[in-house]
Order: C-alpha cells, then sequence, then structure tokens
C-alpha cells in the first residue's frame, strides 16, 4: 500500500510540474507578475507610476505603500525573479519597529498572504535592535506566501482532475476520488510557496529602512548554470 502511495504521489508530483511549466501562478506586484524580461518589467513599473533615477536607469523610483521606495529588478537566465524595494528615507530604531510591525499587521490581515510560520514575526516593544544587530548579528524578517485561500486551492485542485473525472463525480467524491483530490490540493498548495514575499529591516550608519522582495522562485537560480 505504501509502495502504490509513493507512486501515485510520483506521478501526480510530476504532472503538477509538467502543468506548472505550461502555466505558472506566479508571485504578482501590484499585479503584475514576477517574470518576462527586465526591459518590459521597467516599462510595466512605469506605467504604475514609478520613474527612473538620475543616477540609473534602471533602478526606479516612486510611492509604494504609502512610503517612498526605490525597486530594483533581478533577473536570472534574462527572466525576471525578484522584485525589491528598499525605503528610501531612514528610520530610528523607533520608529523602524513601527513601521516593520506595522507591515506585520497588513500582511497578516490580507486573505491573498499566509505567513511562513506560525510564530510571532513582530518585534516587541522593548527590545533593542540596535544591540541585537550589532552585538548578536541578529536579522529582522518577516515571509509570507502570496497564495488563495485554502478555498479556492481545493477548486483548482478538483478542476485539474476533469480529464480523469466527470464534474458529476468530483462534486460527489468517493473514497478514491477523495485521496486524488486531496493529494492534488496538497501539490498545488505546495506550488504556492515559490510565491514568496518578505521583508527585512537594513541598516546603514545606525539609520534603519525596510528592503521588501517579490520573488518568483521558479525563476530562481537552482545551480542549473553549475
Amino acid at each position: 500500500m505504501k509502495k502504490l502511495l509513493c507512486v501515485t504521489i510520483a506521478l501526480l508530483c510530476t504532472a503538477t510540474m509538467q502543468a506548472q511549466e505550461e502555466e505558472k501562478d506566479v508571485t504578482k506586484f501590484l499585479g503584475i507578475p514576477v517574470d518576462g524580461y527586465k526591459p518590459a518589467m521597467i516599462e510595466k513599473l512605469k506605467a504604475k507610476g514609478f520613474t527612473s533615477t538620475t543616477w540609473d536607469k534602471d533602478v526606479l523610483e516612486g510611492e509604494f505603500n504609502g512610503a517612498d521606495v526605490q525597486v530594483s529588478i533581478a533577473t536570472n537566465n534574462n527572466k525576471v525573479w525578484r522584485i525589491m524595494l528598499a525605503d528610501k528615507n531612514n528610520r530610528g530604531e523607533t520608529d523602524i519597529k513601527i513601521r516593520f510591525n506595522e507591515l506585520c499587521r497588513q500582511f497578516g490581515n490580507n486573505s491573498r498572504y499566509t505567513p511562513m510560520t506560525d510564530e510571532e514575526q513582530t518585534i516587541p516593544d522593548d527590545e533593542d535592535i540596535s544591540y541585537e544587530i550589532t552585538v548578536n548579528d541578529k536579522r529582522y524578517e518577516a515571509v509570507f506566501y502570496q497564495m488563495p485561500d485554502s478555498v479556492t486551492i481545493y477548486n483548482e485542485s478538483k478542476q485539474s482532475l476533469l480529464s480523469q473525472y466527470t464534474q458529476e463525480q468530483l462534486d460527489k467524491p468517493t473514497k478514491e476520488i477523495s485521496r486524488e483530490i486531496y493529494l492534488q490540493y496538497l501539490f498545488n498548495k505546495l506550488a504556492y510557496l515559490n510565491n514568496k514575499v518578505w521583508f527585512m529591516i537594513a541598516e546603514y550608519a545606525r539609520k534603519y529602512y525596510i528592503c521588501m522582495y517579490y520573488d518568483n522562485g521558479y525563476n530562481k537560480a537552482d545551480g542549473e548554470d553549475l
């Protein structure tokens, strides 16, 4: 039975990977898929109101979520895999803790995001972050996955099995079909782990700012060029 289950999982995994190659639901920034080529991405960001900086035409600047930011685009094999935003204005320790915790709250209250961990990601009010960063080399970051709710993923999983079963069978599944739907649900949910959005506190001359990253894990380097 275990061997059969392993084979089933392997087959489903292969099928899922093939489906992802055909059409990936990748991370989006301001509704723009983090994908494609850098020149096209720059034009799409300019259409959203960002403009090129005076010192580098590939680095953009503008307003995002109420803060002035600079935007950089990272590529791998000429494909966009990351959008990085950095605050233009530095802040003191108290203000950066407020900004970091407010971002944690905003992402936590947004139904499109799921935290990577069940542990609390906010910074305690009495924590001395300058000491922790300087002495203990502590890194303050929070990670979320950009994904639809569980009901949507479940319905997607059912629809992906329409080539094998009728809609009626999927709506009133047997135990065997229910198991297949559940396995497909797990694989679909795992696929969204490639849609990572995270942010961290960066420091320069005892002043602090937020760096935020919208990552498309499908395009990220994974040793294929080694």
